[in-house]
């Protein structure tokens, strides 16, 4: 999936290290104070540069913004290819991703908090956009993934793959949130029991039954 590029030429010339460093304090601002609040000066002091470089590699704050979104967005689509685009049976695709949303909902909650912001309805200045570039990526994927295990036997032909993408994703992103966000771990604890988030394997087997039930023949 090509993406539009918010940063200047310059920004790619930079170590990897320097970029981690920009890209990590930008998502922490972001995700703390909101767009509107977010600091330049913050953030190039976090990220130890000067704000005269910031704008060498940014035209202006918003194209700071889309652009950690856009790297949040490709490095994404890496991982999901890699995990779900193979002959494995969809059901081992399921828990690989379920697992890798464990570990890194745990160790990305800012980057969490991000996308939660990003998929509110009081942020319409940029949700259509990066719903737009964030799912079309999700769902193209996972309605491969549900095609592929057609073809390989193991998901029922009766099911529209688009629809089953969508809600997979659904349960996916639900449980994202619920380990990064207050109000979703509060939900989940609510209908589940308050040592839910905590016990990964428990949420792993449910939802998994729960996806068999769903797609298996």
């Amino acid at each position: 999936m090509d993406l539009q590029k918010h940063h200047k030429a310059t920004f790619d010339n930079i170590s990897q290290e320097k970029r981690e460093r920009i890209i990590n304090a930008a998502t922490n601002e972001f995700a703390l104070k909101g767009f509107e609040n977010a600091n330049i000066n913050n953030i190039a002091k976090k990220a130890d540069v000067s704000v005269g470089s910031l704008y060498k590699y940014f035209e202006n704050k918003q194209d700071l913004f889309l652009t950690i979104i856009h790297y949040s967005i490709a490095s994404m689509e890496e991982l999901l290819n890699t995990l779900l685009l193979s002959d494995e049976d969809i059901l081992l695709k399921a828990e690989k991703i379920i697992r890798t949303i464990q570990k890194s909902s745990k160790e990305n909650v800012l980057l969490l908090k991000l996308y939660n912001l990003m998929t509110s309805e009081n942020n319409p200045r940029f949700a259509s956009q990066f719903a737009y570039e964030m799912e079309s990526m999700t769902a193209r994927i996972y309605r491969l993934a549900i095609e592929q295990g057609k073809k390989n036997g193991d998901v029922r032909e009766d099911i529209d793959s688009a629809f089953a993408a969508y809600l997979l994703d659904s349960i996916f992103m639900n449980l994202q949130f619920s380990y990064a966000c207050e109000y979703y771990t509060e939900r989940m604890k609510i209908y589940t029991g308050n040592g839910t988030p905590e016990n990964d394997d428990f949420v792993v087997e449910q939802c998994l039954k729960f996806i068999k039930s769903a797609l298996k023949k």
